[in-house]
């Protein structure tokens, strides 16, 4: 399916001036409303049904999107995502009366089974803390971008947009700016806190306050903001040289601080204000990971949870 067209609509680029004046979108999110529906309007375009849009398009015309969308091979989350980019724009639409119904009112989003999210277990997430050395810049800055993802539940986006000030030493806590550009404070552990302190000593005497070029709290050598994508590159570096699973994304540590603090008896609503998750939805697909270590330990302590436990003497006095 050919997505190289470059389609503007008045429709398209109001929703979009919506997307960011209004609702605060992050850019990666931005990034793939315009993805998705760059492609159903090339779609569109191709099939010679461009004049339809917005008012005019049917269920069958969304129906054929789908199908050549499946065609292609594309899994039922991606396909279930754009589905949800092609709502969006319609329930915007039908808000400022541009259109009357939308073509998607009876389009059923695909069925996929929802995948855990992968966690690390307590000694591999010291393991991968523990592995770059704190005597360089680099090195220090390095185990306290490790040691924030996983002791504040940062995401990538929300850890390179620190700021020093956002660091509050007083209250032991982070200002961080999430999803939307919607503020929340977090709290910092000891470790935390103490690897934050030593990097900003480290980077006072590699930057000095009159030659930095940016506010930001992790910096690369040459003294600018970091990105998402170095943030990726230096947990490859790590996770290789600690020998764990190649399969660890920076989005891994979060799920590990959110499956610790629930497996130690946080409060779900607690965790959800922590990762800055609009829907408790979302942060309830941590307790299916929950559910299973408890299930584990049951099994595995329990002397009635089966034959193997039972314990002979305990049968005899009962």
């Amino acid at each position: 399916m050919a997505t190289n067209l470059n389609i503007e609509h008045p429709c398209v680029d109001m929703f979009f001036r919506y997307l960011i004046n209004e609702r605060n979108m992050s850019e990666h999110t931005i990034r793939n409303y315009k993805a998705d529906l760059t492609q159903f309007l090339n779609y569109l375009k191709t099939s010679g049904e461009l004049a339809l849009f917005p008012k005019d398009l049917n269920h069958l015309i969304i129906r054929s999107f789908l199908a050549e969308l499946e065609e292609t091979g594309i899994s039922k989350r991606t396909v279930a995502r754009k589905l949800a980019s092609m709502r969006s724009i319609y329930k915007f639409l039908l808000k400022r009366n541009i259109v009357q119904i939308s073509p998607l009112v009876n389009i059923r989003t695909p069925r996929f089974e929802k995948k855990l999210p992968n966690y690390l277990s307590i000694p591999q997430v010291e393991t991968l803390i523990n592995t770059p050395e704190t005597e360089s810049f680099i090195g220090c800055r390095d185990k306290t971008i490790l040691e924030l993802l996983y002791s504040a539940g940062l995401r990538s986006f929300e850890l390179v947009g620190l700021d020093e000030e956002d660091f509050r030493l007083a209250s032991a806590s982070i200002k961080i700016r999430g999803k939307g550009k919607k503020e929340r404070i977090n709290p910092l552990g000891s470790y935390a806190i103490s690897a934050i302190e030593k990097y900003l000593k480290i980077k006072l005497y590699q930057f000095p306050k009159n030659t930095r070029k940016t506010a930001a709290l992790f910096v690369n050598h040459r003294g600018g903001r970091l990105t998402t994508r170095s943030i990726r590159r230096i947990l490859v570096r790590y996770i290789a040289e600690a020998g764990l699973p190649g399969d660890i994304t920076p989005h891994t540590l979060r799920h590990s601080f959110a499956t610790h603090l629930l497996s130690k008896g946080a409060d779900l609503r607690i965790v959800q204000e922590l990762l800055g998750h609009e829907n408790i939805s979302t942060t309830q697909n941590y307790t299916h990971l929950s559910l299973t270590e408890i299930s584990k330990q049951y099994y595995q302590s329990h002397p009635r949870a089966n034959e193997d436990n039972n314990n002979p003497e305990m049968s005899k006095t009962a």
